[in-house]
């Protein structure tokens, strides 16, 4: 990381927002539209609720489900303008899946 890499940066930081997401509570869309403003809870901490904690699995589904669709999208940038974006994704994809296979095959 010390040496900027672009790919490994791009990559890791759309992986930990797609974790992020993935740990988020859902929301039942009758409880949006269900309160009104004056009987909603006042005060610090009330719109927080317990996020999601992922197993090791379910994280590993992610990271793997992330390389795949960096994977899919460059097979489809098959115009030479588009090579760039292609070698990109593809250069993710692999800092993605060294990341799967362990520590020390990085």
């Amino acid at each position: 990381m010390r040496a900027r890499d672009k790919a490994a940066v791009s990559a890791l930081r759309t992986t930990l927002a797609a974790l992020d997401n993935a740990e988020a509570v859902p929301v039942d869309e009758a409880e949006l539209r269900g309160v009104a403003i004056e009987q909603s809870p006042v005060g610090v901490g009330t719109t927080e609720a317990a996020r999601r904690e992922l197993s090791e699995r379910s994280v590993v589904d992610v990271v793997r489900a992330e390389a795949a669709e960096r994977l899919e999208v460059a097979a489809q940038l098959t115009a030479p303008a588009h090579a760039d974006r292609a070698a990109q994704l593809r250069a993710e994809a692999a800092v993605l899946l060294r990341l799967l296979d362990g520590p020390g095959t990085a």
